[in-house]
């Protein structure tokens, strides 16, 4: 890779921090304030535009759009985070057990884990969702869920790799137990990856959450979730066009923000390969 295109890299990563950390920021803020209550309905300001009292105009039952927008953010992002832990915690134990011991429990596990690939997240969400009921924890348990077997497959991978090494031969030899090599060992040390793969789940556990909200099966009223204001906004796009644009605009910096570090990650990753290659040879 040359220099120009490593600039453009390390740029990109650094745009999608800066992109993050306003997103968290917005996201704070939020949590903390928000100029009015997200479900208070103001009838005089049904469909209102922009104004001083409401810089990003009120939506079809008059409820202030800035606020339910600083909501709605915080609860998607809430929901992809619980997501990614729930998903991520289940899939490193399987992966990390899988890929370093092997034999019958890494063929049984394999064999479950493909089956669950083998469905879109979103249609084994919607199935989940169909046995435990619509709403916000059972929004997070379904999509965490659905999210195991691509945290699982990618520990696996890692794993498989690093349980021949030099330094786990070492430590076995030094009487450290399974567990201890398992976790102390050879966890930290795909961590780059592991980091990675969080970031990139993290931006599909948000469209998954925005897509189940705006189909109705998500996040459930008095709640406001990105996916759902646009759900209600959308017969309204040409008399409102900022009940549409303001919760679209968040979402799509929320994913980009994460993309954008994701990619300067692994772009990294991939130059310290060919570095230690380099100087092995």
């Amino acid at each position: 890779m040359d220099n120009t295109s490593k600039k453009r890299k390390n740029y990109n990563f650094k745009i999608g921090c800066v992109i993050t950390v306003a997103m968290l920021l917005f996201v704070l803020v939020g949590i903390i304030w928000t100029p009015y209550p997200p479900e208070a309905v103001d009838a005089s300001a049904k469909l209102a535009g922009s104004s001083l009292a409401h810089p990003f105009g009120c939506d079809q039952l008059g409820r202030d759009i800035l606020s339910r927008v600083m909501s709605g953010s915080k609860i998607t992002l809430f929901a992809a985070a619980g997501t990614v832990l729930l998903g991520g915690s289940i899939g490193v134990l399987i992966g990390a057990f899988t890929g370093y011991f092997g034999s019958v429990l890494d063929e049984v596990l394999m064999r479950i884990m493909d089956v669950m690939f083998a469905f879109p997240s979103i249609l084994l969400s919607l199935v989940v969702i169909a046995v435990l009921g619509p709403g916000n924890y059972q929004t997070v348990l379904a999509l965490g869920i659905a999210f195991v077997p691509s945290f699982a497959r990618i520990v696996r991978s890692e794993f498989i790799r690093c349980r021949e090494m030099e330094y786990v031969k070492l430590a076995r030899l030094s009487g450290a137990c399974d567990l201890r090599i398992m976790f102390v060992h050879i966890l930290p040390n795909i961590r780059q990856v592991l980091l990675s793969s969080l970031m990139i789940g993290f931006n599909n556990a948000v469209l998954a959450e925005a897509s189940l909200s705006y189909l109705g099966i998500g996040v459930q009223p008095p709640y406001a979730s990105l996916g759902r204001m646009l759900s209600e906004a959308q017969s309204y796009i040409f008399v409102s066009p900022g009940s549409c644009i303001w919760p679209g605009l968040v979402l799509i910096l929320m994913i980009l923000g994460f993309s954008l570090m994701s990619d300067g990650m692994s772009v990294e990753m991939h130059e310290r390969k060919r570095w230690k290659r380099k100087n092995v040879c």
